[in-house]
């Protein structure tokens, strides 16, 4: 079959990668930008597992070919995916006329974008407005919602644990089986909505995990003024299988694009309805508290004296496997050691470019592709993402290149007494 994928978005980006990759042919449209510039020259946009080579796989084949969102389908394509960010609905919007003036045909607009609730209908009525009165021309619009995970995005399609498909069209729902089916067969995991519980399910979902772990950070905190250990809490509470241990996980705040600012939607979808409700307000401010809980240790460790000391960071990312580092805690952190005039060193598997990019102008920034490179006459390792090769480090070697031997752990990840015994200052969160 032939596909029309728009958008830059990681969603679409792996989509039209998961679908050439089962013999279908794909034309991924892409916006003026980074993305496209990187697609033009073959090299993979996002930093994920398996991506890259799959890209370059159907590149090869000429089953997956790149070009502009100005284009529009050809004559032999019926099913377009858009899956494009929350602030491009206007072009989707031009999109739904200019489909409606091509020669008729029935369409299926397969929407995975982040947009407000009950977009995907007004899509489908947009461009029925503006059918000529005697086109025999049709388009069944569904929402299926992106819920892929960063750091294992191709996996999250290809393998999914859950679909949910918004459509209330019976024809245009066997389609989607069909094309998915490839990705769909190991069990039935579709759940079929309306299109607008769909889109609203989406953003539950984040939201529903955002609160969790707020909330888990919020008794961290209240455990260090206790002196208990929140990962007994942790656990036990995961025991209770009302509850399970899902984003239990307390730290030092949540980041990524596509996550924060899907919680901020539901926020704002909330309050347009009418719906009084403190509950995501206070989820984000949480957050953004919890991104300072490590400098706000730091800082009371040194005695509010940070000048020219070297903090050293482990891990620049928002979360392990990618190397995007929009709203991550180690932005808030960074920027606050600036301020207190501290020289900031990072090392990140995967994230140094952006994070080199962003603070290319600041001398006191310095990365590193070596983890141990920039522990030299430290006075501090903070540990911000939770990369695997930070799980079992050398203590040892780390204890003899630091000037002062001090972990605060963001992630708590590491037993504070084995570290305390090898000889360090130790700080986790909600750790007494």
């Amino acid at each position: 079959m032939h596909f029309d994928v728009y958008g830059d978005t990681l969603c679409a980006v792996v989509t039209a990668a998961a679908l050439a990759s089962t013999g279908n042919y794909i034309h991924l449209r892409l916006p003026n930008g980074v993305v496209a510039e990187n697609l033009t020259l073959g090299a993979c946009p996002y930093k994920e597992p398996g991506l890259a080579d799959l890209l370059t796989e159907q590149l090869k084949n000429k089953r997956l070919c790149i070009g502009s969102a100005d284009g529009l389908p050809e004559d032999n394509v019926h099913v377009v995916f858009v899956a494009v960010s929350p602030n491009a609905f206007d072009g989707v919007e031009r999109l739904m006329e200019e489909l409606a003036a091509l020669p008729p045909r029935r369409w299926l607009l397969i929407n995975q974008s982040t947009f407000p609730v009950g977009s995907t209908a007004n899509l489908e009525a947009l461009f029925f407005s503006h059918l000529p009165d005697d086109s025999s021309a049709s388009l069944s619009a569904v929402s299926l919602p992106d819920l892929l995970q960063e750091g294992a995005a191709l996996q999250s399609f290809m393998r999914p644990t859950n679909l949910i498909l918004g459509c209330d069209d019976s024809e245009a729902e066997q389609d989607i089986r069909e094309i998915l089916s490839p990705f769909n067969r190991r069990r039935e995991g579709m759940r079929l909505m309306r299109p607008s519980e769909a889109e609203f399910t989406k953003l539950a979902i984040n939201g529903m995990l955002a609160t969790r772990l707020s909330f888990m950070n919020d008794m961290a905190n209240l455990a260090d003024v206790l002196h208990v250990d929140i990962e007994n809490v942790r656990l036990g509470m995961g025991a209770d299988p009302r509850i399970g241990d899902a984003y239990l996980y307390p730290g030092c705040g949540f980041g990524g694009l596509s996550f924060s600012r899907d919680v901020m939607s539901l926020a704002h979808t909330q309050k347009d309805a009418g719906v009084h409700s403190a509950l995501l307000d206070q989820v984000l401010k949480i957050n953004e508290r919890q991104k300072e809980v490590l400098f706000r240790k730091l800082w009371k460790h040194y005695k509010t004296d940070l000048k020219g000391k070297k903090i050293a960071l482990w891990g620049a990312a928002f979360k392990p496997g990618t190397g995007r580092i929009e709203n991550a805690p180690s932005l808030t952190l960074i920027d606050a050691l600036l301020a207190q005039g501290a020289e900031v060193y990072v090392h990140d598997p995967m994230a140094l470019p952006a994070l080199s990019e962003r603070y290319k102008n600041y001398a006191a920034v310095s990365v590193s592709d070596d983890a141990y490179d920039i522990l030299h006459d430290a006075d501090a390792l903070i540990l911000v993402t939770e990369w695997k090769e930070y799980w079992a480090p050398d203590f040892d070697r780390l204890k003899a290149s630091m000037r002062s031997p001090l972990i605060l752990d963001g992630r708590n990840i590491y037993q504070p007494e084995y570290v305390r015994q090898k000889g360090f200052d130790y700080y986790g969160v909600g750790r007494g």
